[in-house]
């Protein structure tokens, strides 16, 4: 089928993943229907279908695409050599990378329910590489003996859903800034991982 003459498929298909985003963030996966976000693209909902296959490709696409940012991201900062400074980059990385991002956080923590078998297990192991990453950095604090862990994995889990809080509290403009915030936290990690 031809191209709608004027259509542009760099914008729009974005501009579906834009909407999507922020339709299921407000009003959570379920509730949102395809014509819901061509509506909100200004496209007939037909036209959805010549960028995604259906609604769950989307929600996996979304979720993907924050993953793969994420872990990006991470690796590409610079990570000192010392495991307790190496944690404190990680806790300031991760509050500062998911805070520019509320509804892909949102979205990517809250929907996982939503997830087709086949596409949570694909979430689950970038998650997992995730964590993965952290927990190499408990393990490194733990065998040079800056850090009192009984148990990495548990540790590495209770460290991302403390940091994930910030996301559900935080306002610009309240009472302390971002830069703040991350030094409290980062000083709340620090006292739960060492001695």
């Amino acid at each position: 089928m031809a191209r709608t003459q004027g259509s542009h498929s760099d914008i729009t298909g974005p501009r579906i993943r834009s909407a999507a985003l922020s339709l299921f963030a407000q009003h959570g996966y379920a509730a949102v229907s395809m014509r819901q976000i061509a509506k909100e693209v200004g496209v007939q909902a037909g036209a959805l279908y010549n960028y995604t296959p259906d609604k769950q490709s989307l929600l996996h696409s979304l979720m993907e695409g924050h993953m793969r940012e994420l872990l990006a991201a991470w690796e590409g900062q610079e990570k000192p050599a010392d495991a307790l400074a190496r944690l404190e980059s990680f806790v300031r990385f991760h509050i500062g990378f998911h805070m520019q991002r509320p509804d892909a956080v949102f979205i990517a923590y809250m929907e996982l329910r939503n997830l087709s078998e086949e596409n949570f297990a694909a979430i689950e192991t970038l998650r997992r590489a995730y964590e993965d990453a952290l927990e190499a950095v408990l393990k490194q604090g733990v065998a040079a003996g800056q850090f009192t862990v009984p148990d990495t994995k548990i540790a590495t889990l209770a460290v991302i859903a403390m940091l994930n809080g910030v996301m559900t509290w935080y306002r610009s403009g309240g009472r302390l800034s971002l830069d703040e915030v991350e030094s409290v936290y980062w000083d709340m990690v620090r006292k739960s991982v060492t001695t």
